[in-house]
């Protein structure tokens, strides 16, 4: 294929982040792998791309040309609706690298016998999840990482604490069944930033014996670009995994930066505290790392300024 830039320059990048729960055959995963990565090279798309037997997860960025070319051939390998979607829009690159893999999970749980492509919780619009999470009978679960939750959540929704994916069955084993034993007409309702954390979750719940399992649609960016910020239970940022780091109501860039260091997400408050040092250090972590471990932090630092300082230059020329 012969692409030539002009045909696909715009002003602004697009981001896509999909899913779908859809099983591929080993000889369909090792297809796409070899063609996502041909056209993502040739039409400078960055992002990840993970492919597994239970399906394909991932966030892309490029030209819209770019990425709706990518898209258009994973769409050819969903069916009956299955495949999440959703656009949002950077004024740069928003990945420094390119990684298409295989993984035994798109998602990674790491409990075996989960068919999120056949047996899930019943799915809420976002026009609805308000009214379905102000009511009192529902338990409300963020199902994201603690360090996402820490800059933006729903009201009154339950933080498992957790560091990763991994860490979630665990806590609906000690915490989760629990809670909803006390009261069985309970309503276990779930979010996550896209859907696919969720959705898995309600997999697992399933699997485990609860009944009245619920997850959002499309996740946070799917209520953030349908809902009105006036009548919006969101608080705060929405953590995305690229160079954005969190986006606002309005889907664009927000306020937080990484520590480069720990990659917990810093707040403009967090950046100004004296015992921060861009690259190296926050207040997260300011006492986990060796000297010798900051000195390599400092000499990467100035690397990804370098790389920045050239993709500006290029870009003003």
């Amino acid at each position: 294929m012969d692409y030539k830039r002009s045909e696909y320059t715009s002003e602004l990048f697009k981001v896509a982040a999909f899913y779908c729960f859809n099983n591929l055959l080993d000889g369909d995963i090792i297809y796409l792998i070899d063609e996502l990565k041909s056209i993502a090279v040739e039409l400078s798309i960055k992002g990840t791309i993970l492919l597994a037997n239970e399906g394909f997860n991932g966030t892309i960025c490029g030209s819209e040309y770019a990425v709706d070319k990518l898209i258009s051939i994973l769409t050819c390998y969903t069916s009956d609706n299955k495949f999440e979607l959703k656009f949002s829009y950077s004024d740069q690159q928003a990945f420094r690298r390119l990684k298409i893999r295989r993984k035994p999970e798109i998602v990674t749980m790491g409990i075996k016998d989960i068919d999120p492509s056949s047996n899930v919780g019943k799915y809420v619009e976002p026009h609805d999840w308000n009214e379905f999470i102000d009511d009192e009978d529902t338990i409300v679960i963020d199902t994201r990482n603690h360090y996402e939750i820490s800059i933006g959540t729903f009201n009154n929704s339950l933080n498992p604490q957790t560091a990763n994916f991994r860490e979630f069955p665990k806590w609906v084993d000690q915490k989760l069944s629990y809670i909803a034993n006390q009261d069985n007409n309970k309503r276990v309702a779930m979010f996550c930033t896209g859907g696919i954390r969720c959705e898995k979750a309600s997999s697992y719940l399933k699997k485990k014996g609860f009944h009245n399992v619920y997850h959002l649609h499309g996740g946070i960016l799917r209520y953030l670009e349908t809902v009105p910020v006036a009548d919006s239970r969101w608080q705060g940022e929405c953590f995305v995994f690229d160079q954005r780091v969190a986006l606002n109501h309005q889907l664009v860039k927000g306020e937080h930066e990484l520590c480069y260091a720990c990659g917990f997400p810093l707040s403009p408050e967090d950046r100004a505290e004296k015992n921060f040092i861009p690259g190296i250090q926050c207040l997260h972590c300011i006492d986990d790392y060796s000297d010798a471990d900051r000195a390599r932090f400092a000499e990467r630092h100035r690397q990804f300024s370098r790389q920045s300082d050239k993709a500006i230059d290029y870009n003003r020329h």
